[in-house]
């Protein structure tokens, strides 16, 4: 009974056909990582273009409020900023990594 079970071989996996298996799994998990790598970098730059087209001008208005007699009760005066680009905003100079042609070209 224990000479039979030794010598059958229905159902054994090769140690070859496991390597190849292995080695299919872990390339395809390579070329997916890159992948994975190359949309994560397109999302960020894509990010980075939408932070530098951010127009962070701004300007209030300021008022003045009088009293009866004509003299001023209370005054505040208007403040504005005025945002100009800098020189990495929508990342004209900035090489993407990827070759995919959807993502170089803007």
């Amino acid at each position: 009974m224990l000479k039979s079970l030794w010598r059958d071989e229905a159902g054994v996996i090769l140690s070859a056909e496991l390597v190849l298996i292995g080695t299919i799994l872990i390339l395809g998990m390579i070329v997916g990582l890159v992948e994975l790598q190359c949309s994560i970098v397109a999302e960020l730059s894509d990010l980075s273009s939408a932070f530098g087209n951010l127009d962070q001008s701004y300007q209030v208005s300021g008022f003045a409020s009088y009293k009866s007699s004509g003299k001023t009760k209370a005054r505040t005066h208007g403040a504005s900023y005025s945002d100009v680009a800098d020189t990495c905003d929508c990342d004209a100079n900035m090489s993407i990594v990827c070759t995919d042609p959807g993502e170089t070209a803007k």
